[in-house]
């Protein structure tokens, strides 16, 4: 039964890990009515009952390989194929999307961007309210260390579990896009081997760890001379993904078009990706 005072969700990826959170939260959540459950039309659990798949019981909605039914807003935790699929579906519907798949191309990153302008869209690397607090701590660190006597290098640590699929992590790239926008940082550098000379202070060092099933940390590290700062992130669970994810679905429902990120819903007034 429909209730008017109900944000209307659907999550797409329902079947996957985070999907299957964010269904189980969702149908709890007395804010929100999860109203379709989306997945690829290969996946086995295609006609399953969402709730069932989820490990709560059944709910009586199917997974569907399609947006057959009213909704207010889409949840996407899938791969970038089935991210862009969603994204025109939401254009040709009309319908908010909060965009948490990672590993993007430029020329998906580019469609994103111009699909803001025609629907409200949140789009963030990481739906964690604590990394995106996290990523506000090290800008205003590398606000503080740009003109550090000595300089301050910045290196990257991220690890995560052994099924995710891109690398650095989307979350690990947008702590150093961050940061170089303060600092001014022109190079990247993905891991060190062989005698490579002197560390040089124009580059941010990123190192991905993939290790049995971390659900995700990050550590940023300001090296400096005599002293070192670090900012440490760490999941315990999936459910701080999901939790960011809905809170991100009930700031973007009935806002006008735009392009959104979680430093909104924060209330941190920072910029959009």
């Amino acid at each position: 039964m429909n209730d008017s005072s109900l944000i209307r969700i659907a999550v797409h990826g329902a079947a996957g890990r985070m999907g299957q959170r964010l269904v189980a939260l969702a149908s709890a959540d007395q804010e929100l009515q999860l109203v379709a459950a989306i997945d690829s039309a290969r996946h086995p659990r295609l006609g399953h009952d969402a709730g069932a798949a989820a490990g709560v019981g059944e709910l009586g909605l199917t997974i569907t390989d399609s947006l057959a039914t009213p909704v207010d807003v889409v949840i996407d935790f899938s791969a970038p194929a089935g991210a862009m699929a969603i994204l025109e579906k939401c254009l040709s519907q009309g319908v908010a999307l909060v965009l948490a798949t990672t590993g993007l191309e430029k020329a998906e990153q580019t469609r994103v961007r111009e699909a803001a302008g025609r629907i409200p869209l949140l789009w963030s690397p990481s739906m964690s309210l604590a990394v995106n607090l996290a990523m506000k701590l090290s800008e205003q660190a590398a606000v503080a260390l740009k003109d550090h006597p000595g300089g301050a290098d910045v290196e990257i640590i991220e690890r995560h579990h052994r099924y995710k699929e891109d690398s650095p992590s989307g979350t690990a790239l947008k702590f150093g896009a961050i940061i170089a926008d303060r600092m001014g940082q022109a190079a990247q550098r993905h891991g060190r081997e062989g005698r490579i000379g002197a560390r040089p202070h124009g580059e941010i060092g990123y190192h991905a760890v993939r290790v049995g099933d971390n659900p995700g940390e990050h550590t940023i590290v300001f090296g400096l001379l005599g002293e070192t700062l670090e900012i440490t992130v760490r999941a315990t669970n999936r459910d701080c993904y999901a939790h960011g994810a809905l809170a991100a679905a009930k700031f973007l429902a009935g806002k006008p078009a735009g392009l959104y990120g979680m430093n909104d819903v924060l209330g941190l007034h920072g910029h959009a990706l």
